[in-house]
């Protein structure tokens, strides 16, 4: 399995993956005081849901889109989509987390976007314009969290999407990336994304993770098929370090209303819990 954002923009995990990015960055607008975000593999932005993702999209945000919402977060990100094609004057467009990021972003906030392929990068740039406090970088996204933490701002969220082109590997290169993120932002939010294919590796990774982290952590998944099932793509997953207060709480209320928008086949399911093996100090 193959995860590439153009290849999959609007599907059903990129729904899960943008609503809670935008419920993130709603969190940290509560303080006046600015913050930093940084997105380790941002792809180039923009897409047209036509093809095969038009296929995938029908049962991802055009679903979403198309329901009637209770939960302020799923009207956000509904709202967010809508008002992007509306711009874009086609109702086949959709922003990827690097567009949905940068318009959530108020004038006291900055972001940085790495993109390793040039192409991509070049197109993520013209996708963002000319924007104050927003740019784009053509590296390795792992590479760069060295050079972006800590942030001058001491507040920061930070989120890690690779393409899981090698699955196994890419679940160590994340686990690392977060170990070294916390050892120079202990403080920041970390969120990464990840697909549930086989559950015995997103298990085996949890587990990993559990006996590593010394800080708060929730999972956050939702799933459309049997988690070992043949799926090249059972379900979405992401992981929230440093989560901000009361998030669990609301995607308690979230998730299971786009979990019954999404899920028509009945032979999924969601699930908010912590990670497994942190103890917080008495």
């Amino acid at each position: 399995m193959k995860y590439r954002h153009a290849y999959h923009a609007g599907n059903f995990a990129d729904v899960h993956k943008h609503v809670t990015l935008l419920a993130l960055l709603a969190a940290l607008k509560r303080k006046e005081k600015g913050f930093f975000y940084l997105e380790t593999h941002a792809g180039r932005g923009a897409y047209e849901l036509t093809g095969e993702a038009a296929r995938e999209a029908r049962l991802g945000i055009e679903r979403c889109i198309a329901a009637s919402h209770r939960a302020e977060e799923l009207q956000q990100y509904s709202n967010a989509v809508s008002q992007y094609r509306g711009s874009r004057g086609s109702k086949h467009a959709y922003p990827g987390s690097p567009l949905l990021a940068a318009d959530a972003l108020r004038a006291q906030d900055r972001a940085v976007f790495v993109e390793i392929m040039p192409a991509e990068a070049a197109a993520l740039a013209r996708a963002l314009g000319s924007q104050p406090r927003v740019r784009v970088e053509c590296e390795e996204g792992f590479a760069r969290l060295r050079a972006h933490l800590p942030p001058p701002e001491r507040r920061g969220l930070t989120f890690i999407d690779p393409p899981y082109e090698e699955t196994r590997q890419d679940f160590e290169r994340v686990r690392a990336a977060i170990a070294a993120a916390l050892q120079r932002f202990a403080t920041g939010v970390i969120v990464a994304w990840y697909p549930i294919k086989e559950e015995r590796d997103t298990a085996a990774w949890q587990a990993v993770l559990a006996e590593s982290l010394n800080c708060e952590a929730l999972v956050s998944e939702l799933w459309l098929y049997p988690r070992d099932s043949r799926v090249a793509l059972n379900g979405s997953g992401m992981l929230i370090v440093n989560p901000p207060y009361q998030l669990a709480e609301r995607m308690g209320v979230w998730l299971p209303e786009l979990h019954a928008q999404l899920d028509t086949g009945t032979t999924g399911g969601w699930s908010v819990k912590p990670l497994i093996g942190y103890n917080p100090p008495a």
